[in-house]
């Protein structure tokens, strides 16, 4: 049978004779937190909240606690999914309520006009893909209770949508903190340069798919306007 390392205890890891004092108190204070059993709470207070106040940091703390999970395996990764999920959930549902309210004073606004857009294109599947584009999914979820759209199927595109984040920022953090078992911090900073290369990723795809149609649309307003010319 292949061997297996434990994972690092606590202890392991502050009495590195290659820790800094820095490093080591910041590593003490994050291993505090995550061993605690109110993180899961805090956790899902996060993922709530994030859903109609976007500079809360969810997804930063659900990736670090990925890497907590890989480096000293407190806490438990498939919790941290879940709860990451159920409040992010919870949150969309509260941002689509507050969206049913506002109504019209979302009208005019740049990221209203984006959600609306890309909700006539793409319907229920614009939260799965806004759920990964910083400020979308707070557009998406306040559209589509401004503009009524039906609560089931907001509802089923939404457990998809918060159920695929909770589970990519979880294992992004997972997978950094493996890769540096002994230096969650390091593990940390992966972790998170991963998910911010993602994120940019799908802003330039995003980018160049909307220059792609508008030259589209302007070549075949110029060949129309050709035509009626040699009429």
């Amino acid at each position: 049978m292949p061997h297996t390392r434990p994972a690092a205890t606590l202890g392991e890891l502050l009495h590195r004779p290659e820790r800094n004092p820095m490093s080591h108190a910041i590593l003490d204070l994050l291993n505090q937190v995550m061993s605690s059993p109110w993180l899961y709470l805090a956790l899902f207070a996060l993922a709530l909240l994030d859903g109609f106040f976007p500079i809360v940091p969810a997804e930063t703390s659900v990736i670090t606690a990925g890497v907590f999970a890989a480096s000293t395996g407190e806490p438990a990764l498939w919790l941290v999914m879940v709860v990451a999920a159920l409040g992010a959930f919870a949150g969309d549902h509260i941002s689509y309520a507050i969206g049913g309210k506002a109504g019209r004073r979302l009208h005019g606004k740049k990221s209203y006009a984006w959600a609306q857009q890309a909700l006539a294109e793409r319907g229920g599947l614009l939260l799965v893909v806004a759920r990964y584009i910083p400020g979308g999914r707070t557009a998406a979820t306040l559209t589509m209770g401004a503009v009524r759209y039906p609560r089931r199927s907001f509802a089923f595109f939404d457990a998809i949508a918060a159920g695929s984040w909770a589970v990519y920022s979880a294992l992004i953090g997972f997978f950094g903190g493996m890769a540096f078992e002994n230096d969650p911090i390091k593990g940390l900073l992966l972790g998170l340069g991963i998910a911010v290369s993602i994120t940019v990723l799908v802003e330039v795809v995003r980018w160049v798919r909307k220059r792609r149609s508008q030259g589209s649309h302007r070549a075949l307003v110029a060949a129309a306007q050709g035509a009626q010319g040699d009429s």
